[in-house]
């Protein structure tokens, strides 16, 4: 038994597909396959229900599962060990972002990132959060990006920005011309809303009903983008992030207005696996981003 053969299991476990685990672990299927046979072989217990046309794991198969999960965990921390004896911002970084963040924020970081740490190897990830959540605590990712929510409070949280909501309405809306709305004008109105999955639809979800609004049950989106075009298209009206919004007050036929009394806005944070040795690297990292985004965002008003 090794490592490799731990990681084939894995891949199985979670694609359900001998051709797509192969892929993920760029091997061809029929090595994987006789890797899983020569395991069985070894340990002298079947893995896997020969006679079903799925993937199904036996008892055995699913604790020999489970235990490689906490194996790879801790070969994963050694890795992280010995690369930061060659210095603690060179080397790869497995990076996950939340599809509300990252889009936007990366344009502002990247750059920076690899003007301040050329050695250092980014991987980028996207996905929503409890996909990420999970990938972090398999070690799949080093550290996530995201808003602060009960999800990501088992692990080490540092706080990057505060970023504010801002409204999006038609630019033939009675408050196109505003530059700013006291959240309290909202009541009896109803918002466009992200689906579910999205942390920041039950964010900005939060913030309509305390102001008296509701949400728009007749359509859902995918994605801020379309929530812009919707809103472009007269059918709505809805709160965005601030960095995905332009500096200008009207674009593509979508006005910008400040929210405020009380600003609505979240938290952004870089989270991390307790523990980890690479903590410095996550704490340089979080620095540079909080200084960047120091100039890109006010303060929220206190709610």
């Amino acid at each position: 038994m090794n490592i490799r053969d731990l990681e084939y299991l894995v891949a199985l476990s979670e694609h359900k597909h001998f051709r797509k685990a192969a892929e993920a672990c760029f091997v061809s299927q029929p090595t994987l396959s006789g890797q899983i046979r020569k395991l069985e072989e070894e340990l002298g217990v079947a893995l896997l229900e020969r006679t079903s046309r799925k993937v199904l794991f036996t008892d055995a198969g699913l604790a020999l599962v489970a235990q490689a999960q906490k194996v790879l965990l801790e070969v994963k921390v050694l890795t992280e060990l010995a690369s930061q004896q060659g210095g603690s911002m060179s080397g790869p970084l497995h990076i996950g972002f939340i599809p509300t963040v990252g889009p936007y924020l990366l344009p502002h970081i990247i750059p920076k990132i690899k003007a301040n740490f050329p050695e250092l190897e980014l991987f980028l990830h996207e996905a929503q959060t409890h996909q990420l959540v999970q990938q972090l605590e398999d070690g799949k990712l080093d550290c996530i990006i995201l808003a602060a929510v009960k999800e990501s409070e088992p692990f080490i949280e540092l706080p990057l920005y505060h970023e504010p909501m801002v409204l999006a309405v038609p630019e033939d809306h009675p408050w196109s011309a505003l530059q700013s709305l006291p959240m309290e004008e909202l009541h009896g109105h109803t918002l466009l809303m992200l689906g579910d999955g999205h942390c920041l639809r039950d964010q900005a979800m939060g913030f309509c009903f305390a102001a008296g609004a509701q949400e728009d049950g007749s359509f859902k989106a995918t994605s801020l983008e379309t929530l812009r075009n919707m809103v472009a298209a007269g059918s709505g009206i809805t709160l965005m992030p601030k960095l995905a919004t332009p500096k200008e007050h009207r674009r593509d036929g979508v006005c910008y207005i400040s929210a405020e009394d009380p600003v609505p806005s979240r938290l952004i944070t870089l989270a991390y696996r307790p523990g980890s040795p690479l903590k410095g690297r996550y704490e340089k990292l979080a620095e540079l981003i909080q200084a960047h985004l120091e100039e890109q965002l006010p303060a929220p008003q206190p709610a």
